[in-house]
């Protein structure tokens, strides 16, 4: 199996980093390899899966803390989950009763010491729900405004066919791990200068499962588990915005001992628009008019997510007006109603203009009084008000 890279590595952030750093680092490699955004590039092909892999286990609480602990053999069946358990010193026998390490670190931190004390106690052969898997869908603005059906790549582990999930051999089955005696944890024994303590610790024997496969499945190889690809149709629903997510219960990695799937959560980009720009629910779409169409008033054509309306701008318009279109914005997710949207109006000053054109605006002009200009008739008063005599 080719030697894959360190989790923390692909994403490129500290095995420090917070759950908001992780996912603000796959959002941003996500959009950056993204298939959509890269048609044809095999590498950035690959880029994404090890991408979405990463954020996979180290976005999942109990998958980070294996990861952190085993490597990739604590969170990749294929690997041989569990195995890293073997890293453990063996016991210390023979010293009779001591003291309980795990009792006394536990009183002083609240539970068990670096995590044994609580599982010590948990049956490791006990059904697990399965974890969640995480992919990403970029949209389209239309896509999101409208709503649409699309397919998406799940890799996920799927319970062994050949096995059914117990990881032997067809006509076998695990046998109870003779150390450990099924409980997957052993109790360790250590003289120190304090006197004999005592701890529990992971079964080498069984890599802490409890039980013993003497004949693996050939297939899974003993895991249980085989790594699957699967194409999955999403249903959008109308009205999605961008990082907003959708949930698709029981399509995540199969559970263990019979235990549930996961989830898979489908986190949603959308793509800008060049003419439409979003605020949650409402619409902003910039319309340029021409300056006989602000003075004079005229119906004009403005663009909306559902088509093209006609829309009758007052005489005298000023550049930078805004109207509202009441209910012809987006529709709400999985509710009633729409919002608005607001048309902001842009009054073009023409270019380029002839001798005759010139002349004729120049005659318009001198046939105007400061009357017709409010706004420039206020300037100017206050500009009085302000230095006194004439402007």
């Amino acid at each position: 199996m080719a030697e894959k890279r360190d989790y923390y590595e692909v994403l490129g952030v500290p095995k420090t980093a917070s759950d908001d750093e992780i996912k603000k680092a796959y959002r941003k490699l996500a959009k950056k390899y993204h298939p959509d955004l890269n048609p044809g590039d095999k590498v950035a092909e690959e880029k994404f899966k090890e991408v979405g892999e990463a954020y996979e286990v180290l976005s999942d609480k109990d998958k980070k803390a294996r990861y952190d602990q085993f490597g990739h053999a604590g969170v990749d069946p294929n690997y041989g989950a569990g195995a890293g358990a073997g890293g453990f010193g063996g016991g210390f026998g023979g010293f009779g009763g001591g003291i309980d390490l795990d009792d006394i670190l536990g009183s002083m931190f609240g539970g068990g010491f670096g995590g044994f004390g609580g599982q010590r106690r948990a049956n490791p052969n006990q059904p697990r729900r399965g974890a969640d898997i995480r992919v990403s869908l970029v949209l389209s603005f239309m896509e999101a405004v409208h709503g649409c059906t699309k397919t998406v790549t799940v890799n996920r582990q799927d319970v062994c066919p050949e096995c059914g999930g117990t990881g032997a051999a067809k006509g076998t089955s695990p046998e109870t791990c003779p150390d450990c005696r099924g409980t997957g944890f052993v109790t360790v024994q250590q003289r120190t200068p304090f006197g004999v303590m005592q701890s529990s610790q992971p079964c080498r024997k069984c890599g802490g499962k409890g039980k013993i496969i003497k004949t693996p499945c050939s297939k899974c190889h003993g895991a249980g588990k085989v790594s699957s690809t699967k194409r999955v149709e999403v249903t959008v629903p109308a009205g999605i915005d961008d990082d907003q997510s959708l949930r698709l219960a029981g399509l995540g990695d199969a559970g263990q001992n019979g235990g549930p799937a996961g989830d898979l959560i489908v986190i949603v980009t959308v793509r800008p628009d060049a003419m439409f720009e979003r605020d949650r629910y409402d619409v902003h779409v910039t319309v340029p008019i021409t300056y006989s169409q602000a003075v004079l008033g005229a119906d004009v054509v403005v663009p909306t997510i559902d088509g093209k309306v006609q829309y009758t701008v007052p005489e005298g318009t000023q550049s930078g007006t805004t109207f509202r279109l009441r209910g012809k914005g987006i529709q709400y997710v999985n509710g009633r109603g729409h919002g608005d949207q607001y048309v902001h109006v842009v009054v073009e000053i023409p270019k380029k203009l002839t001798k005759t054109q010139r002349e004729a605006l120049k005659t318009f002009e001198d046939s105007l009084k400061e009357d017709n200009y409010e706004q420039r008739k206020g300037f100017f008063k206050s500009l009085r008000d302000m230095f006194g005599g004439k402007e």
